[in-house]
């Protein structure tokens, strides 16, 4: 088959598969047009550098601070792990978004749009849950956390009210920026602050990491722990889950051509502070490495400005995951300024993000064991999201003939690593819940 009736053969299928899908278009998004492509409206959109730190400031979460943990779970051939799914995740980035033009006519909005082109309404709705499982599901931990430090920096003050009400305190913080912005290009400053606060605490563990060593024993580490390194696996492969986003940081990018360059040096960052993190978090402390590693550093002025900072972190990444939600949400309900009006549509989209930060506030405050609930799920939303779901709607859209030998097996260890990660965290995520229930 050629290529040009391959691209007939696409076309094709997405007019007949997906007659609705662009109904959610706006008429400003229709006016801009690049290549003969129908594309979103970028006539405010912010530079690559922007979505460079929104990718940063997701990706990297807390999961900088669990990495030392996860090597003294598996050993240092986690390291290898960590490496593959770097590179792994830069190639699942790019062709997410190439997925997103694979018709030639117009660009779809969103991972939902793109599952309902290949797979019909039901494929879209599936990955609108992993995908709003992820972006609603880790604020909730993210509030729960914040929570948690800011009541540990009051102990022992009249601020100690206790890290429930102080987890509501920070959902009503965040809360602020999320309903005042529109787009992910007006949450950037944020991201931005957020990067440099996950840099700021891991060189701050890198310090202290070297300082400890001069005065602890030699720590015991192993090259491969094979009872536990199945957990590991699953930890260290999911390091790299921003692609439920990426669809929106991408439509905030000025230049979406930039979009390879933008998602590979925002996830190499990201690869440079794990590896920093990770290796001497290990290195030092060994078998009694804690998650997350800076309760392993010594107590002092260091380790309270690494917890402070990585509040800020986490309180920064909130508004990025859930604007994400908030927007697929809203192109769902077409609320658009063409539709409602300026005054009627802001008044539409604050009441709809008001909602949302009360069910995270509310969800992180009452549900137990949300924590493990959420790595239960996780471990299938992520597999899919990150993995799986890239590769098989990149393959179903441009076609697989078309492909050298290399890339398709690349694909299939895409997909292995993938699956492999969700059953081993599958099975690891139900034990802690059945030992949860137990208690």
């Amino acid at each position: 088959m050629s290529s040009m009736e391959m691209e007939k053969k696409v076309g094709d299928f997405q007019e007949q598969g997906n007659n609705n899908a662009y109904d959610s278009y706006s008429v400003a998004e229709l006016e801009y047009s690049e290549n003969g492509i129908i594309d979103v409206n970028r006539e405010h959109a912010g530079s690559s550098f922007f979505a460079y730190f929104n990718v940063v400031c997701v990706v990297a979460g807390t999961g900088t601070l669990g990495l030392p943990y996860a090597l003294r779970m598996g050993g240092w051939i986690g390291l290898l792990i960590l490496f593959l799914s770097w590179t792994m995740s830069m190639y699942t980035g790019i062709i997410l978004i190439r997925c997103l033009y694979a018709n030639g006519k117009q660009r779809l909005l969103s991972y939902k749009e793109i599952a309902t082109a290949c797979f019909g309404a039901i494929g879209g709705w599936i990955t609108f849950f992993f995908s709003a499982w992820i972006t609603l599901g880790a604020p909730i931990l993210y509030m729960v956390l914040s929570g948690e430090n800011l009541n540990t920096l009051c102990k022992g003050t009249a601020g100690e009210i206790g890290h429930v009400k102080w987890s509501i305190v920070a959902s009503a913080i965040v809360a602020i920026p999320f309903i005042l912005v529109k787009s992910m290009k007006e949450v950037a400053w944020m991201s931005a602050l957020g990067a440099l606060a996950t840099a700021v605490v891991v060189i701050i563990v890198l310090v202290i990491a070297c300082q400890d060593l001069q005065h602890l024993p030699p720590a015991v580490h192993r090259a491969v722990i094979w009872d536990k390194f199945p957990i590991a696996l699953s930890t260290i492969s999911f390091s790299f889950g921003g692609n439920a986003v990426y669809p929106h940081v991408e439509a905030s990018m000025k230049k979406p051509k930039q979009w390879p360059r933008a998602v590979a040096g925002g996830l190499s960052t990201c690869a440079a502070l794990y590896f920093l993190s990770a290796v001497p978090g290990y290195y030092v402390y060994g078998e009694n490495v804690l998650s997350p590693v800076y309760s392993s550093i010594s107590d002092g002025v260091p380790k309270i400005v690494a917890i402070v900072v990585m509040t800020i972190h986490v309180m920064t990444a909130t508004p990025i995951l859930v604007t994400s939600f908030a927007l697929d949400v809203e192109e769902m309900l077409n609320v658009t300024v063409e539709r409602f009006g300026k005054v009627k549509e802001f008044l539409i989209r604050a009441t709809i993000r008001i909602l949302i930060m009360v069910f995270v506030a509310v969800i992180g405050a009452v549900v137990p064991y949300f924590g493990d609930l959420m790595s239960l799920i996780g471990s299938f939303a992520n597999c899919g999201l990150i993995f799986i779901f890239p590769v098989v709607f990149y393959l179903k859209l441009t076609g697989i003939r078309n492909k050298p030998i290399y890339e398709l097996a690349w694909c299939f260890l895409v997909v292995l690593l993938g699956l492999v990660g969700l059953i081993f965290g599958t099975i690891d995520s139900i034990r802690i819940l059945i030992e949860d229930f137990k208690q």
